[in-house]
């Protein structure tokens, strides 16, 4: 019964999530199977007295599957390699696989043996964390881009270049080893979705435990999460990235002695896009550094 309702739930992900396909890893050639099918030859006699007259049937046998004879001869077709772990299979994975990390290294392994996020199969590198992992503040970004996931590391592209020079504005520095100046970064998914496309509810469902365990492991003194994907999953919030910045939350979990002090910052990315806003990103970053000096 459980594994009925799991499948259910599964189910019922994919349509709210708006699937209207199913597709698997290989394609089929559905001409060829139609041109096969009508090759089936129907069974024929080969001689003797003509056969007798049919019978009226009984129900039971009228419903009975009918036998065809098969043609032996094709070559069978082969079925796609297993896909990823179905919604609720993933999520329970993840879970399981996060909580038994009980160290970075350890979460590090587990995100890659997990198997239940399909972009794995598209990214050239995982993409994990960098930074002093005594770091008083962990900052979460949101997916890997083209430079990170060819060197497997966060934010080295030309986001990541503003992103050290607004760090570096009040007294930060990712690479810095006194902890008190020191940001460790990451970001919420470890893979980078095939041509920078926003990542699906599903990628980022399965992906949450890991962060979560993450964040529990670092026990940062402040988080800061860049961009609207992982401050709305993180925090459980509905509203967007401009209407989240610039305000301090709590960020709860069971594996925390205490809240952590959040801010959602607006994304690098989105400021070399729109220029004017760094103007907002300038007044989070003073906001940071009175909460680092304690005057907030």
């Amino acid at each position: 019964m459980n594994a009925l309702l799991d499948t259910i739930a599964a189910l019922r992900f994919q349509l709210d999530a708006g699937v209207d396909e199913a597709i698997g890893d290989e394609p089929v050639d559905w001409s060829a199977l139609s041109a096969r099918a009508r090759n089936v030859a129907p069974v024929t006699s080969t001689g003797g007295p003509a056969p007798a007259p049919a019978r009226a049937t009984s129900p039971a046998a009228a419903s009975a599957p009918r036998q065809y004879a098969q043609v032996t001869t094709q070559t069978p077709l082969q079925g796609s390699d297993p896909g990823p772990l179905g919604a609720a299979e993933a999520g329970q994975s993840a879970r399981i696989a996060a909580a038994a990390a009980q160290d970075l290294d350890a979460l590090k392994d587990a995100l890659a043996a997990f198997e239940g996020c399909a972009l794995k199969k598209t990214a050239t590198h995982l993409v994990f964390g960098m930074g002093s992992r005594q770091a008083r503040i962990m900052l979460v970004g949101e997916a890997p881009g083209e430079n990170e996931d060819r060197q497997g590391l966060p934010f080295v592209g030309p986001a990541g270049k503003l992103l050290d020079l607004m760090l570096g504005a009040i007294g930060l520095d990712r690479m810095a080893d006194d902890p008190a100046k020191a940001v460790y970064i990451t970001n919420m998914l470890p893979w980078r979705p095939p041509g920078n496309r926003s990542p699906t509810d599903g990628e980022i469902a399965a992906c949450l435990p890991f962060m979560a365990r993450h964040i529990e492991l670092m026990s940062p003194d402040i988080l800061i999460f860049a961009g609207g994907i992982s401050a709305k999953a993180m925090l459980s919030r509905t509203e967007g990235i401009t209407r989240l910045r610039g305000r301090w939350f709590d960020y709860h979990s069971p594996g925390l002695a205490r809240p952590v002090p959040s801010m959602p910052m607006l994304h690098p990315a989105y400021l070399l896009r729109n220029p004017a806003a760094k103007r907002e990103a300038w007044k989070d970053l003073l906001a940071l550094r009175l909460r680092l000096e304690g005057k907030e």
